[in-house]
């Protein structure tokens, strides 16, 4: 039996057109273009789902909501809402709306998500979303234009959206991909989310962070090694490929390993097996390799310092993950998913945000990128007890970006750290005049290279461990 829809929407074109395509696929529906003649038709009928618009000229979606679900607690009611009014969205869930949908609507995406509604067992999946963090189920795809869960969010810039249809086009296969995106984009998040989308999600996914290892610990770490094999090997250990066969193994920063690991690894993926570090014995293993990467890998092979043959076998595709700064649309959405998270982390009762709080959000240009939004958002809930989130929660270089310039490390130098032109001058030894000089010519350099420490400490032609400790120095030396 056909399962009846009440679409109740002022927009007399964007209801016929749904309703058409609906009725294609199997709905029985009925149309009303104000909220009262929507509570009469749904009062005189048995709906099974409610798809209603927020503004509507005579009561809004709320309203319609609070009237179905006191006749009704078991009708599935969906709200359509503008990517503006994402604290509405939030709001209409927690008083017991199925789910929300963003305009401008997708016919073939409303019908995947009526279509979950009906078949979902356990109706309201997406009280995550108040503070009830409960595991997602995996995703197929990504077809809604906003997805919540416990580890991503898909929103409405148009970045955003070309990201995850690249995602869903290439999640299904087994190509090698590297991700590109500057530090605290996600990348590590959208392995993930690759994984959790493919035949392999059932398997494991092992995350492995290339930029932190030496070069004996890398190959043990990747390959596993045997009892005996090097000094404080005391027993044998598998390695992260095979911890991860069958499933995904993903390589953050992987223009960081040397040479030889990188032979290694290019023989581990033309072959299908590998021998643990000091053993014999070779293993297969399937596994799809994820790499990422803040520089780019054909100009490190085009400078000697990645194998060419290795580059070609990552690069079946590429994705490049857009910062934040250039998904200032999503900016709201990102901001009530952490605050969502955070609530329930801390245990707070807090409505939202203050327009102060979401302009400056918004204006703020986030050089640590999603990473850093999250951990300002969890720092505001800390601070506040209930009610909304106020600008003095936020840090200072938040409250001063405009006043304030970049650090060497992307973030913003604090209030202690700025030095006043007003101020009288110091009188600086030779040890302290070079200190000084080394650091603006590191900031110098990180500001031309984007700051990207890898770039920068190969102008400077230094590690990456000895850029961080200088800068670290130095700042530490001027709190």
């Amino acid at each position: 039996m056909a399962k009846k829809v009440l679409i109740i929407d002022d927009d007399l074109d964007m209801c016929t057109l749904l309703g058409r395509f609906l009725t294609r696929n199997g709905y029985e529906v009925d149309m009303a273009h104000s909220a009262a003649k929507g509570l009469l038709k749904f009062k005189e009928n048995n709906f099974d789902i409610v798809l209603c618009d927020f503004r509507l000229g005579d009561k809004d979606g709320k309203d319609v909501l609070l009237e179905v679900k006191k006749d009704n607690p078991d009708t599935i009611v969906l709200i359509i809402t503008g990517y503006s009014d994402i604290k509405v969205a939030v709001d209409v869930i927690k008083l017991g709306a199925y789910d929300y949908i963003t305009k401008p609507l997708v016919p073939d995406e409303v019908l995947k998500v009526l279509d979950d509604a009906i078949n979902q067992p356990n109706r309201g999946h997406v009280s995550s979303m108040t503070g009830n963090m409960q595991k997602a189920s995996t995703p197929k795809g990504i077809t809604k234009s906003i997805v919540y869960n416990q580890e991503f969010l898909v929103g409405e810039a148009p970045t955003t959206k070309d990201l995850y249809k690249q995602i869903e086009i290439v999640a299904p296969t087994n190509y090698s991909i590297i991700l590109y995106g500057e530090s605290g984009t996600g990348k590590e998040v959208i392995a993930k989310t690759i994984h959790s989308m493919s035949d392999r999600k059932d398997k494991p996914f092992i995350a492995m962070d290339c930029g932190t290892l030496s070069k004996e610990l890398s190959g043990s770490e990747l390959f596993g090694h045997v009892k005996g094999a090097f000094t404080g090997a005391l027993t044998d250990k598998e390695g992260h490929f095979e911890l991860a066969n069958g499933g995904t193994l993903f390589l953050d920063e992987v223009a960081n390993l040397t040479y030889e690991i990188q032979a290694s690894l290019l023989r581990v993926i033309q072959e299908r097996k590998f021998k643990r570090v000091g053993g014999n014995k070779e293993m297969p293993v399937d596994v799809r390799i994820i790499v990422a990467s803040n520089e780019n890998l054909q100009d490190s092979y085009r400078k000697g310092r990645f194998r060419e043959d290795l580059y070609h076998r990552f690069n079946e595709f590429s994705i490049n993950l857009p910062p934040l700064r250039e998904r200032r649309k999503d900016i709201p959405l990102f901001a009530n998913f952490f605050l969502q998270k955070s609530k329930a982390e801390l245990n707070r009762n807090i409505e939202d945000f203050s327009p102060e709080v979401m302009q400056m959000f918004i204006n703020y240009p986030w050089p640590g990128n999603l990473r850093e939004f999250r951990n300002v958002v969890r720092r505001s809930v800390l601070l506040t007890q209930e009610g909304q989130i106020s600008a003095n929660t936020l840090p200072w270089e938040i409250t001063n970006a405009d006043a304030s310039p970049l650090s060497s490390t992307g973030n913003f130098i604090g209030p202690a750290k700025v030095m006043d032109k007003e101020a009288p001058k110091k009188d600086y030894d030779l040890k302290d005049a070079a200190s000084k000089a080394e650091y603006e010519a590191i900031m110098n350099v990180l500001k031309e290279v984007n700051y990207n420490k890898t770039k920068a400490a190969e102008i400077l032609k230094i590690d990456r461990k000895t850029l961080y400790n200088k800068i670290k120095s130095y700042e530490d030396s001027n709190n």
